[in-house]
C-alpha cells in the first residue's frame, strides 16, 4: 500500500458489539479490522432500555451519543496505528446501524422510535464531515439509510452485501441476522419485506449469567465426546464465559439428550436418564447446567438463561412467520436461507432447528455469512456506485411492523416452547 492510496473505514454498529475494518479504495481490499463492546450497555442492554433512557433524560441521550463516538473513534485511531496508515489518506467513514443506534450517535431525540408509530427521523443515508461528531478525522462520515420503523441500516448492510442483482436468487430467499435486535428479511414475489423483532441480547451472550460477547476464552461450541461433555472456546483459551453459538449450541444438545424438556424446564438430576444428570445443580438457588468447571472459574447454563433464549427465539420465529403469512407462502416454500449473527462461531443450522426457528428445508439451504452488515458496508465502500446501490436496495424494503400486532402475539405465544426433540 503506497502512503498515498486512499482508505476508508466500514463500521456495524450494534447494539451489543461494534465492528469495524480498515479498507484501501485503490486495492479494493481489507487492511485491518477490531471490534469491541457497545459502551452504551450501560444504559440497558438491549435498544427498549437505551431508548426508555434517552427519551426521561437529555443527559442520558448525550452521554450514549459521547460513549458511541470515543469508541469509534478510538478502533478508527487502532485501525490507522496497526496498519501504519497516516491520517490524511483516510477519506470516508460508513457507518451502519439499526435507527436507534444511528439516532443515539448523531445526537438526535429519539421519541419517534420510542413510541407509535415508531419511524425515524430520517430514512435516507446521511452525509457529514466527521469532525461533527468529535473525531478529529479529515473524513467523511456516511450512516447508512433507514428503510423504517425498526429496520435500519444494518440491515440494508447485511442485504447489500449477499444480493446480487445481477444474478437472482431462487425465491423465496430469507435473510436472518440474529442479534440483539433481530432483524428479518424476506425475496418473495419480486418484493422484499423486511422487520425486527426485539430478541434480547441472548443470541450474542448478553443477559446470561455466565455470558459473554464471542472474546477468547467463551464457550463457543458444546458437544458430546462419547459419554464426555466437550467445549471449544474462541481462541482455544481456558473456559470463562459461554457467547451466542454456545449457548444456542448447548440448549440445543440438551434438548437432544433429554436435559431439557419441550417447555424449557431443566430437569432433575433423577429424571435425567444419563451421566449428563451429574452436570444439573443448584447456583443461587436455581436449577443450572455445569459446562465447565476448573480451580479458576464454572461456567454454568442457568434456567432463566433458557427462558432468555425462549424468549429470544420465539420472536424470531413470530417475526418469520408474520413475514410468510405477508407473502402469502408457508415456512417449507423458502428456497435458501442466508444467516448472519455474532454468534462467535458459524452456527451449526440444526442447532436453530433443534430451538424451534429452522425448519428442517432452512437446515439444509442455509448459508452462514461471517460479519454479515460490515461485510456489506466494506462493499458498498469498495464497488463503484455502491454507496448509490445501497441506497436504491433500502427503497426497495417494504417494512412490516410487528409491535402490538396480533398476528404477532398469537406466533410468539405459540413458539415459545422448544419443538418435541427426534429421538
Amino acid at each position: 500500500m503506497r502512503s498515498s492510496d486512499p482508505l476508508a473505514i466500514a463500521v456495524d454498529l450494534g447494539t451489543t458489539t461494534l465492528a469495524a475494518s480498515l479498507v484501501s479504495l485503490a486495492a479494493g481490499e481489507r487492511l485491518a479490522s477490531a471490534g469491541s463492546l457497545n459502551p452504551q450497555r450501560e444504559f440497558g442492554a438491549d435498544v427498549v432500555s437505551r431508548l426508555d433512557a434517552a427519551c426521561r433524560s437529555e443527559e442520558a441521550a448525550r452521554r450514549m451519543a459521547e460513549l458511541a463516538r470515543t469508541e469509534l473513534h478510538r478502533l478508527a485511531e487502532e485501525l490507522l496505528a496497526r496498519s501504519g496508515a497516516p491520517r490524511e489518506s483516510l477519506r470516508i467513514i460508513a457507518v451502519a446501524g439499526n435507527p436507534a443506534m444511528e439516532h443515539l450517535l448523531l445526537g438526535l431525540p429519539v421519541r419517534s422510535l420510542a413510541f407509535p408509530p415508531y419511524r425515524p427521523l430520517f430514512s435516507a443515508g446521511r452525509h457529514l464531515p466527521a469532525r461533527e461528531l468529535g473525531w478529529d478525522l479529515p473524513a467523511e462520515a456516511y450512516l447508512f439509510p433507514l428503510p423504517g420503523g425498526f429496520v435500519g441500516g444494518d440491515t440494508v448492510a447485511f442485504l447489500h452485501g449477499v444480493i446480487d442483482p445481477r444474478s437472482p436468487s431462487p425465491e423465496p430467499r430469507l435473510y436472518l441476522d440474529l442479534g440483539t435486535n433481530g432483524e428479518i428479511a424476506l425475496a418473495a414475489g419480486n418484493r422484499l419485506l423486511a422487520t425486527s423483532a426485539a430478541a434480547g441480547p441472548a443470541f450474542e451472550g448478553g443477559n446470561l449469567a455466565c455470558g459473554m460477547a464471542a472474546l477468547p476464552g467463551a464457550i463457543s461450541r458444546v458437544s458430546l465426546e462419547g459419554e464426555r461433555l466437550a467445549v471449544t472456546t474462541v481462541g482455544g483459551r481456558p473456559p470463562v464465559g459461554i457467547c451466542g453459538s454456545g449457548v444456542l449450541g448447548a440448549i440445543s444438545l440438551l434438548r437432544e439428550r433429554g436435559v431439557i424438556d419441550a417447555t424449557g424446564r431443566l430437569l432433575s438430576p433423577e429424571e435425567i436418564p444419563s451421566n449428563l444428570g451429574n452436570r444439573v445443580t443448584e447456583v443461587a438457588g436455581a436449577p443450572a447446567f455445569i459446562l465447565h468447571r476448573d480451580a479458576a472459574r464454572t461456567v454454568w447454563l442457568g434456567q432463566e438463561d433458557i427462558r432468555q433464549v425462549q424468549l429470544a427465539k420465539g420472536a424470531i420465529r413470530a417475526g418469520m412467520e408474520v413475514l410468510f403469512q405477508r407473502a402469502g407462502i408457508g415456512a417449507d416454500e423458502v428456497n435458501s436461507v442466508i444467516l448472519t449473527g455474532s454468534f462467535g462461531a458459524v452456527l451449526d443450522p440444526r442447532s436453530l432447528k433443534n430451538v424451534g426457528i429452522f425448519t428442517e428445508k432452512m437446515v439444509q439451504t442455509s448459508l452462514f455469512v461471517r460479519e454479515g452488515a460490515l461485510h456489506g458496508v466494506e462493499k458498498a465502500l469498495l464497488a463503484a456506485e455502491g454507496v448509490v446501490a445501497a441506497e436504491r436496495l433500502a427503497g426497495a424494503i417494504r417494512v412490516v411492523p410487528l409491535s402490538g400486532t396480533p398476528a404477532f402475539e398469537k406466533h410468539f405465544l405459540n413458539n415459545i416452547n422448544f419443538p418435541e426433540a427426534e429421538r
